[in-house]
């Protein structure tokens, strides 16, 4: 049995019109395009910045490193569990007027940070004039 089957026209989309059409609005935009005029550029000089000799001395800071297993150096040098306020009045004493930094690791557990700022304040050190870097463990 043959049934009939309608056959359906498909879409045509005419191209050349729409080429034309395409080319018009080129030729519109081009025509109407304004061209940007060139702005003047502002001349920005930078301050610099002159070391001027006075005879001072750099202000140089000893770093207080400790790492994330809570070892403790002052300038390269291993402090003993429980002795870095002994260790530190002794700095005093023998660099008097050096400031000091302290540098952490950030895995560092809060307590063994409070420990080593506890001991700063016992050797007469106030908290706000050391400097602290926290930094990421391998740096």
């Amino acid at each position: 049995m043959n049934f009939y089957r309608i056959q359906r026209k498909t879409a045509q989309v005419p191209i050349v019109s729409l080429i034309d059409i395409l080319f018009i609005l080129l030729v519109f935009f081009i025509v109407t395009m304004t061209f940007k005029k060139p702005r003047e550029v502002l001349q920005i000089e930078l301050p610099t910045v002159k070391e001027i000799a006075t005879g001072k001395v750099a202000d140089t800071r000893s770093v207080i490193a400790v790492d994330v297993s809570g070892n403790i150096t002052l300038d390269a040098l291993p402090v003993p569990e429980g002795l870095l306020g002994s260790y530190l009045t002794a700095f005093q004493n023998q660099n008097p007027g050096r400031k000091l930094e302290l540098e952490a690791d950030r895995r560092l557990p809060l307590e063994r940070l409070l420990q080593v700022w506890d001991a700063l304040s016992k050797a007469g050190i106030k908290i706000n004039e050391v400097p602290a870097r926290i930094k990421a463990g391998g740096e």
